[in-house]
């Protein structure tokens, strides 16, 4: 699947892996940062979209390395060049990971249990925090709390404010648990199954950062929420559901870092069709 990939992203491609067969060659849906050349079972090759990917590549990539070396039961993708600079837009290739996603809807709750407590027991060393802190948009860090106290919620209709600040009440109100390696984005097309259902690896690790594992497995409600239920334990169940109802796990990430949003009103614009359609 994917899209025919433009002359000038092919470009690119053939300078970084010179001698590669492109014919086979698809763009992914695109991303907000990155453009992502597939060269299936050779490499996937990510190209910064504007200034601010080309600044924030090289560090998302040796988080791949920390990630890679971390011991994780599955792949992830390693970088086979150096991140290269093409007339200011940066690139690099990585390692390809076989394997496709589960329909949405459906999954082994025992492979998905797995997935995450491996995730869980990775040993956070001062390396890893590091990388994982580097990982992300070099600004200063108010607290995910705040942002959406300060930011969001006052900018919510009239309607929902009220609403918004118990949510993220009932969110401020779990007890604080260990930080654990927290991939962000899980589920979906970020992780690879065999044939034989077993996990072969996980991709796009731009949002991991050190948290609550239980934000992971409310992004394994991909898979349906009576599949996470039988997957995890109650209490990890119970906080996915609190992560969840604040604003909707997929935008409640993007706050997680702490740092204020580029664009309030955009995220306030997706946040409230998710508020009209998950009143509780």
């Amino acid at each position: 699947m994917g899209h025919e990939v433009p002359a000038d992203l092919l470009e690119i491609v053939d300078a970084l892996l010179p001698g590669t067969r492109l014919d086979r060659a698809r763009l992914a849906a695109d991303g907000n940062i990155h453009h992502v050349v597939l060269l299936p079972g050779i490499a996937a090759v990510r190209i910064s979209r504007r200034p601010s990917g080309a600044q924030a590549l090289p560090r998302r990539t040796e988080l791949l390395r920390a990630i890679g070396a971390a011991g994780l039961p599955f792949a992830v993708p390693q970088p086979l060049t150096a991140v290269t600079d093409f007339d200011g837009r940066a690139a690099v290739a990585v390692s390809w990971i076989d394997g496709t996603a589960w329909p949405e809807g459906e999954g082994d709750p025992r492979q998905i249990g797995e997935l995450l407590r491996a995730l869980r027991e990775v040993p956070l060393t001062a390396g890893l925090r590091r990388a994982l802190a580097a990982g992300q948009e070099p600004a200063p860090v108010r607290g995910w709390a705040a942002v959406l106290a300060e930011d969001v919620i006052p900018r919510l209709p009239a309607r929902w404010r009220d609403e918004g600040r118990r949510r993220l009440d009932h969110a401020m109100a779990l007890d604080p648990v260990p930080d654990a390696l927290v991939h962000g984005d899980l589920g979906g097309s970020n992780v690879h199954w065999g044939p034989d259902g077993k996990l072969i690896g996980v991709l796009d690790w731009d949002a991991a950062l050190a948290f609550d594992p239980a934000v992971d497995a409310a992004c394994m409600a991909w898979h349906g929420w009576d599949t996470l239920r039988r997957a995890v334990d109650p209490d990890t169940y119970r906080r996915a559901r609190i992560w969840d109802q604040t604003f909707g796990i997929g935008h409640l990430i993007a706050v997680l870092p702490g740092t204020s949003l580029a664009n309030v009103d955009s995220y306030v614009d997706h946040i409230v069709p998710w508020l009209e359609h998950h009143p509780q």
